[in-house]
């Protein structure tokens, strides 16, 4: 029987997938930050470039200092940062150079352990990514076979890409990464083995997600194929569009005869932590999910739902979610099967919204769409169906965009930006709007503490503080008497 270890999840992908990304803020990451690193956890998937543009919108809050504070509060436990392809924040492809300096900012901060994903499962792509994040100080690159059903990508596809990868010097691990939750325990039990059988002494992990109830059962029987790590969320923030929940998936593969050497009340303490939290802030909470064979139709992943569905709110959308992911799956056909992940589960996703919203399919193509189909992102798994490409070329916007330079040198862009900016700023300022990045910065450092308990009451305060009608408020209990009035000079407390 196999030793198996955990990554965990839940302030990354399970974030992403139930929450949006939007669940997670400095606060509730420091808040939890120590009992993660007792755990023994081998990593903690904890943040990506868009991640790290969600902290800076929404949160107003500095994404390097959350990197920081984490790594200082979790030393024992590696922090990931994934990343997909050239690109950090930006949907645009990034230079070598700008990536380079990425990396080496993200290592200064205290990320030890980096999973590359490429979008188009390009084998090279991730081994020149591989090859300068060790030449920066990345303590541990682990690459990414990314799990996708086209009408191409077979077994035999997948072992290639593999080889390639198992034979770079620079990649210390590889995944099988299927953030559809597509992987059955029927494809699995001939994928996994021949992975495993060309890449060697080099360690397998396997990502998945509950999405339609496969992930769990493929995690059950991955270790008898050479798997050694799983990828798991906890509490609230696991199983539904999600990852595995850790304390299930721990128990389950005990009962199987596996190790997993994990201290079960630290990961308790973190699977109540997600679920309170759920409940606090009103967030979903991931269920077990039916099988549903439409889903192979449109392979949207788990992290891309939970996105669309806020995307889809805020356009005032959400009726429309079954014939946008309907549509989702006609274009990604057209535009010749890209894995939908990020950055095509974003360009696919927007160009299916604009495709039932106008009078004509392609009557608008987002910029995305059309530097993809120029080969901007490399090369498509398969040709673009032939009347959207003429669709593609014959619009102004694509000549425009053929002749649009790449990405100026770091040099330049620090000369138009600001050359006394630290490397920290510089990165945000080259790939966010300015007024975002200066919003961040006028609030604040971010609060470090969060407790789930009085959550409710917060935001229950915030939301009478807000109205106009009321200009006195008491809270009282035994022994305390908090009384606010319009004036702060005239509030008082009492115990």
């Amino acid at each position: 029987m196999a030793n198996i270890q955990i990554v965990e999840t839940s302030l990354r992908d399970g974030n992403q997938s139930l929450w949006a990304a939007l669940g997670i803020d400095t606060a509730k990451t420091l808040t939890i930050a120590p009992v993660m690193d007792r755990v023994g956890f081998k990593a903690i998937d904890f943040t990506t470039s868009t991640h790290m543009g969600v902290a800076v919108r929404y949160k107003k809050e500095d994404p390097w200092e959350r990197i920081r504070l984490m790594a200082k509060a979790t030393p024992n436990t590696p922090l990931q940062f994934l990343s997909t392809g050239f690109r950090f924040i930006s949907w645009e492809t990034a230079s070598p150079e700008f990536m380079k300096l990425a990396f080496l900012t993200l290592v200064k901060n205290g990320i030890r352990r980096f999973a590359l994903a490429d979008p188009m499962n390009n084998a090279d792509s991730n081994i020149v990514c591989a090859r300068t994040l060790k030449q920066v100080g990345g303590e541990y690159v682990i690459a990414a076979l990314v799990f996708t059903l086209t009408p191409i990508d077979d077994d035999e596809r997948y072992v290639e890409r593999a080889r390639k990868l198992a034979a770079s010097p620079d990649i210390d691990a590889l995944y099988i990464k299927d953030p559809g939750g597509l992987l059955s325990p029927a494809r699995a039990c001939t994928l996994i083995p021949a992975v495993k059988a060309v890449i060697g002494d080099k360690p397998l992990e396997l990502h998945s997600h509950c999405t339609i109830g496969l992930g769990e059962l493929v995690y059950m029987d991955a270790p008898n194929w050479g798997v050694g790590t799983v990828q798991c969320a906890s509490g609230a923030a696991s199983d539904g569009i999600s990852n595995p929940p850790s304390e299930r998936v721990v128990a389950n593969l005990r009962e199987l005869g596996h190790q997993v050497d994990v201290d079960d009340q630290a990961l308790a303490e973190v699977v109540r932590f997600f679920t309170r939290l759920a409940e606090a802030e009103g967030l979903a909470v991931g269920r077990p999910q039916a099988f549903d064979a439409a889903y192979f139709h449109h392979q949207l992943p788990g992290g891309m739902t939970g996105t669309m569905r806020r995307h889809l709110a805020e356009s005032g959308l959400a009726h429309r979610e079954r014939a946008v992911i309907e549509e989702l799956g006609r274009v990604r056909e057209e535009l010749g099967w890209p894995i939908v992940m990020t950055p095509f589960s974003q360009m696919l996703l927007s160009q299916a919204v604009i495709n039932i919203t106008r009078k004509e399919r392609y009557e608008v193509v987002s910029d995305e769409v059309i530097r993809y189909a120029l080969g901007r992102f490399g090369k498509p798994n398969l040709p673009i169906a032939p009347e959207v490409m003429d669709r593609i070329d014959s619009m102004p916007r694509t000549r425009e965009l053929r002749h649009q330079p790449d990405m100026p040198p770091v040099a330049e862009l620090r000369r138009r930006i600001g050359r006394e900016l630290g490397d920290e700023e510089f990165l945000l300022r080259a790939t966010m709007p300015a007024e975002q990045v200066d919003a961040m910065k006028a609030a604040g450092p971010a609060p470090r503490t969060y407790n789930p308990e009085t959550a409710p009451v917060m935001q229950l305060l915030r939301h009478l503080a807000a109205r106009r009608d009321i200009t006195r408020l008491s809270v009282e209990k035994p022994g305390f008497r908090l009384q606010l009035n319009g004036s702060p000079a005239r509030s008082k407390t009492t115990a």
